[in-house]
């Protein structure tokens, strides 16, 4: 699977993420590398930065990495807040970052998996009903309006996020971990951006429990 089928799965998953809802189990947090013997913890500047091919959901989500982190105390700076939609992703352009705001390490986030499902639901029919009483003793005229709505169409994701941290005096990644989430929604929902709260909020309090950030 190419890297640029990742990209557009990404993007097509977020962008309609962002623009209508969804109910999300919360993200499941799997340790894929355990704090590194050479880590120089605690960080106290990082720069936090999403591999995804939105510019706009690489700022929502790192903007929401940098304010968890700032409720734990600890100064990040996103790197779409330094770069626009023109600016070249590439490493060059990162390190140059980490020079500017003196970072001692570096958070990255990027897809890992994705997975979807679609499935056509019929809607319940709404029933009116207008009942007038006859000529007749105890007999009822009844009419009765039914309404079917359109078929609905309902998506299932499994979505991964794969992070790591990287020591910017040691070149190294000194941790890791996975996010797992299943998310089910459909066409009606509206504007809801929990997805990427919950993502951020994981990724950070699982940064904060493994003594890689000051407390």
């Amino acid at each position: 699977m190419t890297l640029s089928f990742f990209c557009q799965k990404i993007l097509l998953f977020f962008g309609i993420c962002l623009a209508l809802g969804a109910c999300s189990t919360g993200p499941q947090i799997t340790r894929t590398q355990d704090v590194s013997e050479s880590a120089d913890t605690p960080y106290k500047k990082i720069l936090v930065i999403t591999l995804f091919s939105s510019f706009d959901t690489r700022r929502y989500l790192e903007d929401e990495v940098v304010l968890h982190l700032a409720k734990l105390g600890t100064d990040a700076v996103a790197s779409t807040s330094m770069m626009n939609t023109k600016t070249p992703v590439t490493r060059s352009t990162f390190m140059a970052m980490v020079e500017k705001i003196d970072a001692d390490a570096v958070l990255v986030t990027q897809l890992a998996s994705l997975e979807s499902k679609g499935t056509v639901k019929d809607m319940r029919p709404e029933a009116t009903y207008n009942v007038r009483p006859t000529y007749y003793y105890n007999v009822w005229s009844v009419d009765l309006k039914e309404y079917v709505e359109p078929q609905s169409v309902e998506f299932k994701h499994s979505l991964v996020l794969a992070t790591q941290l990287y020591s910017v005096l040691n070149r190294e990644a000194v941790w890791a971990i996975e996010s797992k989430s299943k998310i089910v929604m459909n066409h009606e929902q509206v504007r809801d951006y929990a997805i990427i709260v919950d993502e951020a909020k994981a990724i950070t309090t699982h940064l904060s429990r493994d003594g890689l950030i000051a407390r």
